[in-house]
């Protein structure tokens, strides 16, 4: 869904960076919590976090800065695009320009601004898309600029782009080294930690001080006329004051990275845009974050996906760079496609929503190779406990890979899997995770591999089972599940002794605690049993799958006369006057089971529309926080009016949230305040609503 004002969308033109079939419709603009830049991976990841591109400084999504200045010098008169005032040592006027407009699409974030009778136009785009993991495992962004006058007038136009060195460390102490090269018609300033000590740390608010942020700018320009490029900290005054670059690169080194004046070198790129008329003038920059070793994985280091066949550094910027036009293309056209099939299914709440949250779902996540080249996808646990292949984090977000990209659920079950199939894993039900990120060594959760305190039994057993089933369905094959028939088994049969009726344990929800006889997860252990039915029908084993239907088809009935209470079902089987969302049962129809009779969903639903807040649907009784992939599982169990109703709450609390950080998916219904969690992948559940649309998942699984 389109974000541009109605005066910026008169205005859209058909250029390389906003073409108007996309972008001049004629709705409000929405003002998202942040704004994706370079939205890679959980390291490689700049955000914007404000109203206007110049009200704070660009950050990591942990909110540590990472700041990136933008200037333009119009007929001498220095503007700024990018960056709030006082973070150049000038005396010049500090002028931002006009944000006209932002717009959020798939894979792309647009500004617009003005000043002084021009339009400067500016995308941060970053290519990934779900199917081409050659493309998506590349740590690359682009960032381009459009200029075009606006008053009928020349303009003499420069820009420049500074680019802090912390963005290469996790401290601003950190001793940093830089440098400069050339490559297939590229020069490239690079910045990294003096040590390089690969995978040195792990955590949640962390950022890598291992491996090299690039900024590469092509040779050429308007004329003829050659960029110019500096490795310095005096590069803003520079600009200011003298209206060019000195060429002048500091030398000295290494130093820290946050030193003040005459310290740790910028990467700056000075770019002329020369006499700007009505017809625009187009020039980019590719940002990149190279790390060498991105995951260990049980002991052994992994590189990133792209690097599998040997690739080097040199070659994967050449190709980025020579196939940009192509991409941009592919992007703009997948951009359309997927916005007007959201938008046709759910309108432009839901067009908006799945817009928002796309790069986020993905960048969550870091695509590797294994030693045979088998691809590996690691989601981090952003902003809970930085847990590595969290099975509670890939499950809300698999609606997303199963709609998309089918292969990276199944990279992101592979090392799970694997490692369950290990003596080392001895309980009888699912792993919750590998480690601590960026290191898969082993559950940290919990009892870990020590004891069974802590752990979530019947929520892990459930989601692969459930999970593992919709992928075979997705690929038109079982020979995944074939190859775990033991583990599976193993969690059917847990699942069959301890899922009706559960312990007390945590679920994925476990900031809410711990609960016993919970009705939500009872219901995941009914669907995965129904799910593990078609599993073993689909590798071949008729015998096993009559086993587990006999044991599966009474539960349901079971379950609705132990969770009535009335006029909706409990959030306990044993707790009356309560009540919780059911959101689990969206699998039922999901994968054609349908053990549950529609009138279930139907009654909650009556009964969740008297507990509606401003800014959604409360998790359950106890508290009025709630979780906004959640929220739209739920939404995908109403009719069309509920879900309507329930899904523009969503967007009324994103565009008036006071939390300025990249999407929570827990937060307060009603102030909207965030309670925890962001930058999580767990938003990717918000496209469960299309996966339940046999149209979308055909349209978008054959690209």
């Amino acid at each position: 869904m389109t974000l541009l004002a109605r005066s910026a969308a008169r205005l859209a033109l058909a250029t390389l960076i906003l073409p108007a079939a996309l972008f001049a419709q004629d709705h409000p603009a929405h003002r998202p919590p942040a704004v994706p830049l370079f939205a890679n991976d959980p390291f490689f990841s700049v955000w914007s976090m404000s109203d206007k591109l110049t009200d704070t400084v660009t950050r990591h999504w942990t909110e540590a800065p990472q700041p990136m200045t933008g200037l333009a010098r119009i007929d001498g008169h220095v503007y700024r695009w990018m960056g709030p005032a006082g973070r150049r040592r000038s005396p010049s006027s500090d002028d931002a320009m006009q944000q006209v407009s932002l717009e959020v699409t798939p894979l792309h974030s647009r500004y617009r601004f003005a000043a002084a009778g021009i339009e400067l136009r500016v995308s941060f785009f970053t290519p990934l898309f779900p199917s081409d993991l050659d493309v998506l495992s590349r740590p690359v962004s682009y960032l381009t600029w459009q200029a075009v006058s606006t008053d009928g007038h020349k303009h003499d136009v420069q820009l420049l782009l500074d680019v802090d060195p912390v963005m290469a460390v996790n401290d601003a102490s950190e001793q940093v080294t830089w440098s400069r090269s050339h490559t297939h018609g590229l020069t490239v300033l690079s910045v990294g930690s003096r040590d390089q000590n690969y995978l040195n740390r792990s955590g949640d608010r962390v950022r890598a001080d291992w491996g090299y942020f690039h900024l590469a700018v092509p040779d050429g320009g308007p004329d003829g006329e050659m960029a110019k490029t500096e490795l310095s900290s005096d590069a803003l005054r520079q600009f200011v004051t003298n209206g060019h670059l000195d060429d002048a690169d500091e030398l000295a080194m290494p130093k820290p990275a946050g030193s003040s004046a005459g310290g740790a070198a910028h990467l700056a790129v000075e770019i002329p845009l020369g006499s700007v008329g009505t017809q625009p003038v187009t020039r980019h920059v590719i940002a990149a974050y190279t790390e060498t070793y991105a995951i260990e994985y049980l002991g052994r280091r992994l590189r990133e996906y792209w690097q599998r066949n040997g690739m080097t550094e040199s070659d994967m910027l050449g190709l980025a760079e020579t196939q940009l036009p192509s991409l941009e293309a592919k992007a703009d056209a997948f951009d359309r496609e997927e916005i007007a099939a959201m938008r046709k299914l759910g309108g432009d709440d839901y067009a908006y929503l799945t817009s928002l949250v796309f790069r986020q779902t993905i960048a969550a996540h870091k695509l590797v190779a294994d030693v045979d080249g088998t691809p590996m996808f690691f989601s981090k646990e952003n902003d809970s406990n930085g847990c590595i292949d969290t099975v509670d984090v890939t499950y809300p977000s698999s609606p997303f890979f199963l709609l998309f990209s089918p292969t990276l659920l199944e990279a992101q079950l592979e090392p799970l899997m694997r490692y369950a199939a290990m003596d080392r894993w001895k309980f009888p039900f699912a792993p919750h995770d590998l480690g601590t990120y960026p290191l898969a060594n082993g559950q940290v959760y919990g009892g870990g591999e020590r004891n069974e305190d802590d752990q979530m039994p019947v929520e892990e057993s459930g989601n692969l089972l459930i999970m593992i089933d919709a992928l075979g369905r997705a690929q038109g094959n079982y020979s995944f599940a074939k190859k775990y028939m033991p583990q599976l088994t193993r969690w059917a049969d847990f699942l069959a002794a301890k899922g009706l009726d559960p312990d007390n344990q945590l679920s994925t929800d476990d900031f809410a605690g711990h609960l016993a006889h919970n009705t939500n997860l009872s219901i995941k252990a009914i669907e995965a049993l129904g799910a593990f039915v078609q599993i073993a029908k689909a590798v071949g084993d008729p015998a096993l799958a009559a086993k587990y239907q006999r044991i599966v088809e009474p539960m349901p009935a079971q379950w609705q006369k132990m969770a009535d209470d009335g006029d909706h079902f409990r959030l306990a089987f044993d707790q009356p006057n309560t009540w919780s969302q059911k959101y689990n049962l969206v699998w039922d129809d999901l994968l054609d089971l349908h053990l549950f009779p529609a009138s279930v969903a139907k009654k909650d639903w009556a009964f969740y529309s008297t507990k509606m807040q401003p800014y959604g649907l409360p998790l359950d009784e106890r508290k009025n926080f709630t979780k906004l992939d959640w929220e739209v599982w739920t939404a995908t169990l109403g009719n069309e009016v509920q879900s309507a109703d329930l899904i523009h709450r969503l967007i009324v609390w994103a565009d008036a949230s006071t939390s300025r950080v990249p999407t929570t998916d827990w937060y307060n219904t009603d102030d909207g305040k965030q309670r925890g969690f962001q930058a999580r992948s767990v938003v990717g559940g918000v496209f469960i609503k299309a996966l339940a649309d046999p149209a979308i998942v055909k349209e978008f699984r054959a690209k």
